[in-house]
């Protein structure tokens, strides 16, 4: 859990201000689940360029509550969590100056969005919350007041958590949740888990990640795996002591997560996955008659593929598909041994390529829409789906044929202005699974749009 604060204070030598304004969303790393909001009378004035700054005057708080009328609340909403603020040092030492007025120790873990942001959305011109978050298209309403500021850092660690692929920011959280010695309830696990597609993640003792997993249905996929009886089950059963999840509102989303994070965090019970697991590709040659002929073969590294299976059926069954859909021949394309016409000449669905009736040139024609169509070779263009809630959407970037990586937004100008994409997106690797992954996501499922640039 995270309390997600920001506060305004009078001004003032160092460790003499005062809290003029305090805002505290409690996030689970997926909604906001509580919140509190208050001026606060700091009992000194406030300088004149925070007047200026923020707008909150000495007139606006003489009837706010003083910090110690609201200190329980701040315990209550803050227990248990992470500490998250931009700049975080500076609202943590805040933070414990007044309780320790009061004579209360305050302590808790903290994150500082800054220091992520560094780490996470490189090369940004500003690191300051308003220039950030204008640059990220994150809206922001009411600068350099508590809520404002506070709900801009909501959005912004979001998309921090989105972007941290390595799942540092997950698995420190974790290891502050589980408790020593305590032996996790595997029902109790499957009862906070959500009916949705997304990632979800199996932690060990340490927080270590020891599984990662997709599903449409992620409670009921975690569950398969806690009364499971095959051996990754009982040893996942053995050694879990967290779950923790990201929904993703779509599937593509979800397939490319999890092939990306796999190979960067190499879970143990996650081997067959680690190196890619498309053993098998299409191909395309020209044979010795001059027709563009398709093959699926044993992957080849040295050789440039159309696209990939896991399987040498899965590729027959795809060559079978392609080949009606664009009237080819199953005799040229390998799936028809025959010294005459293929079946699908005798059909009518082939045009006779088979036994000379269809000329190469007009042949290769169909051969060419194909590859046309089912390859990213020098395009560019977005790919916009389902989001986790109903007014977000997904957005995977494809530029000049390489896959960027993949976000959420809400605003139309976040996904039409190509710099903002990019320093929304959350950064993938480009290798021969993604773009399997894509392809047979948009050959198999329509997705909302695709936006070409």
């Amino acid at each position: 859990m995270y309390a997600i604060l920001d506060i305004e204070t009078t001004g003032g030598q160092y460790n003499e201000e005062g809290i003029t304004e305090i805002a505290i969303y409690k996030f689970d790393g997926h909604e906001v689940i509580d919140q509190f909001i208050s001026l606060i009378n700091p009992e000194k004035p406030i300088q004149p360029f925070v007047v200026k700054l923020t707008g909150i005057n000495n007139a606006m708080l003489r009837s706010a509550p003083k910090f110690y009328e609201v200190a329980k609340r701040i315990i209550e909403i803050t227990e248990g969590c992470i500490l998250v603020a931009h700049n975080a040092s500076f609202d943590y030492r805040i933070l414990r100056t007044e309780f320790n007025r009061l004579g209360y120790d305050f302590k808790m873990p903290t994150l500082c969005t800054v220091e992520l942001s560094k780490k996470l959305i490189l090369e940004q011109p500003s690191y300051s919350l308003g220039k950030l978050v204008r640059s990220l298209g994150i809206p922001m309403a009411d600068r350099h007041r508590a809520s404002g500021d506070a709900l801009a850092t909501v959005q912004l660690f979001k998309l921090l958590l989105a972007k941290d692929t390595e799942k540092e920011i997950v698995k420190s959280f974790v290891k502050t949740e589980i408790k020593p010695g305590m032996l996790p309830k595997l029902l109790d696990i499957v009862e906070a888990l959500p009916s949705k597609t997304g990632i979800y993640y199996i932690h060990n003792e340490n927080g270590d990640l020891i599984y990662i997993g997709k599903s449409k249905n992620i409670k009921k996929r975690v569950n398969q795996h806690f009364t499971g009886t095959n051996s990754k089950s009982k040893k996942i059963q053995r050694d879990v002591y967290a779950v923790t999840y990201e929904e993703t509102g779509n599937e593509l989303i979800a397939l490319l997560k999890e092939s990306e994070e796999i190979k960067v965090n190499k879970p143990i019970y996650n081997r067959a996955q680690r190196k890619s697991i498309f053993q098998y590709a299409l191909y395309s040659f020209k044979n010795e008659k001059g027709y563009l002929a398709l093959r699926v073969e044993k992957a080849d590294g040295r050789k440039k593929e159309i696209t990939s299976f896991t399987s040498l059926q899965e590729g027959k069954n795809a060559l079978f598909r392609i080949t009606e859909k664009y009237h080819l021949c199953q005799k040229i394309n390998g799936l028809y041994e025959t010294k005459n016409a293929c079946f699908q000449y005798k059909i009518k669905e082939c045009n006779g390529a088979c036994i000379g009736e269809e000329s190469p040139e007009i042949y290769n024609e169909k051969v060419k829409e194909f590859l046309a169509e089912n390859s990213f070779e020098n395009q560019n263009m977005v790919i916009v789906d389902r989001g986790r809630t109903h007014n977000e959407r997904s957005a995977v970037l494809i530029e000049n044929g390489i896959y960027k990586g993949y976000c959420f937004y809400h605003l139309n100008y976040q996904i039409n202005n190509i710099e903002i994409l990019k320093n929304i997106i959350i950064s993938m690797q480009h290798n021969r699974d993604t773009k399997t992954i894509i392809q047979t996501y948009l050959r198999k499922r329509k997705v909302m749009k695709i936006i070409h640039f």
